[in-house]
């Protein structure tokens, strides 16, 4: 059944939303996971810095790491799954994405939700080695939406690539915005809106031809972001655009391999349509986990190692 049950239970202490993410976001560290940095040049004339970590016998399998907005490839939620999946017999190519790598790219344009191109180099990139015969894809948030989308909205996918999990998916970016955007979120939002603006303030001496002082001075909450530069730095019209374009719930019928999402039903991240049942249940490749809890990214388990990281590795031992 593509609809699975969950055996998620949480510590007694981590069942409310706010509480498992928070302390999934800021309180958790993972150590002991070497990694080692590789710069991909784009065509475009930009770059992605992808971190490597190896198991210790050369392998044939390969994870690609996505993480959510404004994280990198050293968030606790990356190194975590690159860390069991070391340990059990998989490489792991943590992505950061353009600007997120602590090195700003060089373009206007930098990374979104739906910038499936990018990806798509990446997973170039890493069979351009010509050693990984299985490669599988794990995106959180964000980079859960970028995964599906890329997996859906494609009729070539390489042969190597073998599944594909995603975790706190923001499948309808609109939903998910608003989400963000209510009372209860308000500050996630202002966190987030902080740090894309910091992040977007060096663009404003490089670029003034793209976007003014006065465009800069206008963003006051994330769909103003979307608006002023997410839409127009990378070809859409509005941010409204660019949630409909980018997100992933119209493509995820299309999808032709295993592809597992676990979104939490305490996520207050998520709106009612990123919990694609329907979608489900009317593909046999997509999987579906509604754990009860979880919060957005926050499936506390024993052992430091997370529920949504031992159903990924045993999700890709089992295709």
């Amino acid at each position: 059944m593509p609809i699975i049950e969950s055996t998620y239970k949480p510590p007694f202490w981590a069942k409310k939303s706010f509480v498992s993410t928070v302390f999934s976001g800021l309180a958790r560290t993972v150590s002991n996971v070497e990694q080692t940095r590789e710069r991909i040049e784009l065509k475009d004339g930009d770059f992605i810095d992808v971190d490597w970590s190896y198991t210790e016998q050369p392998s044939k399998k390969v994870i690609i790491l996505l993480h959510g907005l404004e994280g990198h490839a050293q968030r606790p939620y990356v190194t975590g799954t690159a860390k069991l999946f070391n340990q059990n017999g998989v490489d792991a190519c943590a992505v950061n994405f353009r600007g997120c790598s602590g090195e700003p790219n060089r373009l206007f344009r930098s990374y979104h939700s739906g910038a499936t191109e990018d990806l798509d180099a990446v997973i170039n990139h890493v069979l351009g080695k010509d050693k990984y015969s299985d490669i599988y894809i794990k995106g959180i948030s964000l980079g859960a939406n970028m995964a599906l989308k890329y997996v859906g909205e494609r009729n070539n996918l390489p042969k190597e690539l073998k599944g594909i999990v995603a975790v706190s998916s923001p499948c309808y970016l609109k939903g998910s915005c608003d989400a963000l955007m209510s009372l209860k979120n308000r500050h996630y939002a202002i966190r987030f809106l902080a740090h894309l603006k910091d992040k977007l303030k060096p663009k404003l001496e490089q670029f003034p031809q793209d976007i003014s002082i006065a465009d800069f001075n206008s963003i006051k909450t994330l769909i103003d972001f979307d608006d002023v530069y997410t839409s127009k730095a990378h070809g859409f019209k509005n941010a409204l655009d660019y949630y409909e374009q980018a997100s992933s719930l119209q493509y995820l019928p299309s999808i032709t391999i295993p592809a597992l999402i676990i979104n939490s039903l305490n996520d207050s991240f998520l709106s009612a349509e990123c919990y694609p049942v329907k979608e489900a249940k009317q593909n046999p490749n997509l999987y579906l986990e509604m754990p009860k809890y979880g919060g957005h990214v926050g499936f506390i388990d024993k052992g430091n190692v997370y529920y949504n990281e031992k159903r990924a590795l045993g999700f890709v031992n089992q295709l």
